[in-house]
């Protein structure tokens, strides 16, 4: 497992590529939950858990199941805030104290170029006057979103889409106008694109 260092130093994020056996890694728990999800899903899922249950062992938790809600949201344990993404070959997992970190979302994908005819479908109007076709092209905007998206929702229990947030690149910030709130951004980028998302306490 990678350990990516975080602006936020509250923060914990590792990274690691999923392997064949990493099913075998899920509580009884998380496999009911995960219901007659595909053994591609179900060893994506393992993956990320042993991701996370690493980085819960440095809080001092032993290991334990990270069953997810009917909405999909993992189940963490108390005074703990998190987030597991992957996409087909490699998973991640942030985790914080909650009295440290409100809430937080992670997304991975991929270094490579988004395809051309989601780019109106993911920037808005005006992120596409603010930033040039090699920004567009790059899906920095894409995983920055779905870690808004990810911290957003288990706050306000609303589904967003892409047109719903503006991600200011510059200033690091991931804006929700509709409810009038604003995100903390981490862009890490390497062999995969990895988006982070977060609120602090003292800013809700």
């Amino acid at each position: 497992m990678e350990i990516i260092p975080s602006d936020q130093q509250n923060i914990l994020i590792g990274i690691r590529p999923i392997e064949r056996a990493d099913e075998d890694a899920l509580f009884s728990s998380e496999v009911t939950a995960l219901g007659q999800a595909v053994a591609e899903v179900r060893r994506q899922s393992g993956a990320a858990r042993i991701i996370a249950r690493t980085l819960l062992g440095e809080l001092g938790f032993p290991p334990m199941p990270i069953p997810k809600t009917q909405s999909g949201v993992p189940t963490w344990p108390a005074g703990i805030v998190g987030s597991l993404a992957h996409h087909g070959t490699v998973a991640a997992a942030a985790i914080a104290e909650k009295r440290r970190v409100a809430t937080l979302g992670i997304d991975i994908e991929p270094n490579e170029p988004l395809p051309k005819n989601l780019i109106e479908l993911i920037s808005t109007p005006n992120e596409q006057r603010i930033y040039g076709l090699r920004l567009l092209q790059r899906r920095d905007l894409f995983v920055l979103k779905e870690a808004v998206y990810k911290a957003y929702f288990p706050l306000y229990r609303a589904f967003l889409g892409f047109q719903d947030i503006e991600i200011d690149i510059h200033a690091r910030l991931g804006h929700v106008p509709r409810s009038n709130c604003a995100f903390s951004l981490e862009l890490h980028t390497s062999y995969n694109v990895i988006g982070l998302a977060y609120l602090l306490p003292e800013r809700m």
